[in-house]
């Protein structure tokens, strides 16, 4: 099938490419990074999702994973309005099969820079949206809504080993996702499901359950 995957460069795109690749499938990357994949099945675009004039011309993707987003900085304009930019743009025709936006716990639960749980929540909106209309042409559409991923983004926390031991604190199964884990659950969700649809899926290691839960003795 023909995959295309924004944010490529590195972390949860990378890996969620290389785990197509490696299943045989013909991968397209966009990300304003240069490219850090060689594969002849792999096919790169250097750019900014952003520049909808000089967005590629790709006919019959079949999956659409939108990954590229960023974190305090151009949120609703990159995790949100470019998402939708591209989704209408590659997503929303007839060879399409599935559609999965990567999403954020911090969208249920609203801890995180207020610009970008704004934008999150919009992708679950439109994601719901995007699922009502390419049910026509028998695809699903829904959001991969993790919670602490182990990549670069999130190094300045990682290695400071204050930060690290409170996030554990508020983590029941105390360490954060690969991102080859999640790159397992985007595979999943586009190409062994065939019936979920509309829906957000949180992959949090049980953040979202912690309760802190304080009572007397």
């Amino acid at each position: 099938m023909k995959i295309l995957i924004t944010g490529t460069s590195r972390g949860i795109g990378k890996a969620i490419a290389e785990l197509f690749l490696k299943k045989g499938h013909e991968v397209f990357g966009i990300d304003r990074e240069e490219a850090s994949i060689e594969d002849k099945s792999y096919t790169h675009y250097r750019m900014d999702i952003r520049d909808y004039d000089r967005l590629p011309d790709i006919e019959g993707i079949n999956i659409l994973i939108n990954n590229a987003g960023t974190q305090n900085g151009d949120d609703i304009d990159i995790n949100l309005k470019a998402l939708i930019h591209i989704t209408e743009k590659y997503g929303v025709q007839k060879n399409i099969r599935s559609i999965l936006n990567i999403g954020s716990a911090s969208a249920h639960t609203g801890s995180e820079f207020p610009e970008y749980c704004a934008s999150k929540g919009g992708v679950m909106a439109y994601t719901k949206n995007t699922a009502m209309r390419v049910a026509s042409f028998g695809a699903t559409c829904n959001s991969l809504d993790p919670g602490g991923v182990l990549t670069p983004l999130n190094e300045c926390v990682i290695n400071d080993k204050k930060l690290w031991e409170q996030i554990m604190e508020e983590t029941p199964l105390k360490r954060w996702a690969s991102a080859e884990e999640i790159a397992q659950w985007a595979y999943f969700l586009t190409v062994v499901n065939t019936f979920c649809t509309g829906q957000s899926i949180i992959v949090d290691g049980g953040e979202c359950i912690k309760h802190n839960f304080v009572w007397k003795d």
